[in-house]
């Protein structure tokens, strides 16, 4: 297992809209900047959830990016979350 390590979680809050209630940015060991990571209130209400980016062309969603390892994911999921929740609870 791969150790991840998230720093300079920003989160920049939006007029809610359909779920969608912030975006957030981060770097990834000090080496990968990200961004445009979306936030949304989960549709029953349990909590939050990312979206990742993806860009329309040719009648299709062309994914940007996006963590491939679960590990990963849930390294990402509990530092947004974490930084969400100071700022907005």
């Amino acid at each position: 297992m791969t150790d991840f390590q998230i720093s300079d979680v920003r989160i920049i809050p939006v007029h809610p809209n359909g779920g969608l209630v912030a975006f957030a940015s981060c770097i990834i060991n000090r080496k990968l900047y990200l961004s445009s990571i979306a936030i949304h209130k989960k549709l029953d209400g349990s909590g939050l959830r990312l979206t990742y980016p993806t860009k329309k062309g040719s009648g299709k969603d062309f994914t940007i990016f996006h963590p491939l390892e679960p590990s990963l994911s849930k390294t990402m999921e509990e530092a947004v979350f974490a930084e969400y929740q100071r700022l907005y609870d």
